[in-house]
């Protein structure tokens, strides 16, 4: 026992070291500052991958103690991120969550920080961050506007289908933002559970993404979004049309993924060369519409065993 208490105490000791550091080099070194950040998280990972949520929620107190006194209030909302994602992550580990759950856990917990302090600067500073970002977009579209009518070119067209393009962008930001954190987390992980790994941590493992299969109840959701958005009538500039088409982006986007994965799980099956998977997946993009369908095809129709069953008799 005091030699399982004396182990956390150096560990978290020489942990919460690294993260300091870390976070000094992402505050105040501009060239390093970028992979210092990509390394955040990682201590407290470690740590709570070894040592579960008690001992970790007393070393992630320490960590943003220490965040606030290395770098003031500007490395705080770095640690109030990081500090949570790590747990999330480590914690994972720990318990011997899949990877998957890993991935879904950390993607809510660095989604709800950064929510949490982009409504702590409304409500306490008066700062909203989205808005000053769409106006200052907003802002050079207009100049670059009165440069073209400066050169003699008819902008009117050019401002109808730039508000046009804003509006949608800004409708579209929630589902957009939740893209990007979940990009941002994959990102993440694919760093540093290989350092893990090498640390003697074991991680748990993507199963391969031709055997993707999200729940079915995506497509319940999808067709509950559809029907509403055919039989209401949704106003531009309403709640209601706003809600329904991020819903619509988040799960098109889920069915998107589903279709790419059909299409490397039959290229599997056909023994094709691995370029044939790179085309595929490149071509998937312009034909988003065509793999989404394929995605719900997939995903409601038992598809993949047809194409095994098909191969298994080949095989005789």
């Amino acid at each position: 026992m005091q030699n399982q208490q004396t182990r956390q105490l150096t560990n978290g000791a020489m942990m919460a070291a690294i993260f300091t550091v870390l976070l000094a080099i992402t505050v105040y070194v501009p060239v390093l500052n970028l992979a210092a950040l990509l390394l955040l998280s990682l201590p407290v990972a470690w740590y709570s991958a070894r040592f579960g949520w008690k001992a970790s929620a007393f070393f992630a107190a320490v960590c943003l103690l220490l965040a606030f006194i290395a770098g003031g209030l500007l490395a705080l909302p770095l640690a109030l991120v990081h500090v949570p994602l790590g747990l999330a992550i480590g914690l994972s580990i720990h318990y011997k969550k899949s990877k998957l759950y890993m991935f879904m856990g950390s993607g809510l917990v660095f989604l709800l920080s950064a929510m949490l302090q982009y409504l702590a600067l409304i409500f306490l500073f008066g700062i909203n961050i989205l808005e000053e970002m769409m106006n200052e977009t907003r802002r050079s579209a207009e100049w670059s506007a009165a440069l073209m009518e400066d050169f003699g070119t008819q902008t009117e067209e050019y401002k109808e289908t730039l508000n046009a393009l804003m509006t949608t962008f800004e409708i579209l930001l929630p589902a957009l933002l939740v893209l990007t954190v979940f990009f941002m987390v994959w990102v993440l992980l694919a760093i540093q559970l290989p350092i893990l790994k090498r640390l003697g941590t074991e991680v748990p493992k993507f199963p391969p993404f031709r055997d993707m299969k999200l729940p079915k109840s995506i497509l319940w959701y999808y067709l509950i979004v559809l029907l509403a958005s055919m039989l209401t009538d949704l106003q531009p500039g309403t709640m209601a049309y706003m809600v329904f088409l991020n819903a619509s982006v988040l799960l098109q986007f889920l069915l998107f993924l589903q279709g790419i994965s059909f299409y490397h799980f039959y290229i599997r099956q056909e023994g094709w060369p691995q370029w044939v998977t790179v085309l595929v997946t490149v071509l998937a993009l312009p034909l988003q519409s065509f793999t989404s369908i394929v995605g719900i095809i997939d995903l409601g129709f038992d598809i993949r065993g047809w194409v095994k069953r098909a191969h298994e008799f080949k095989g005789k």
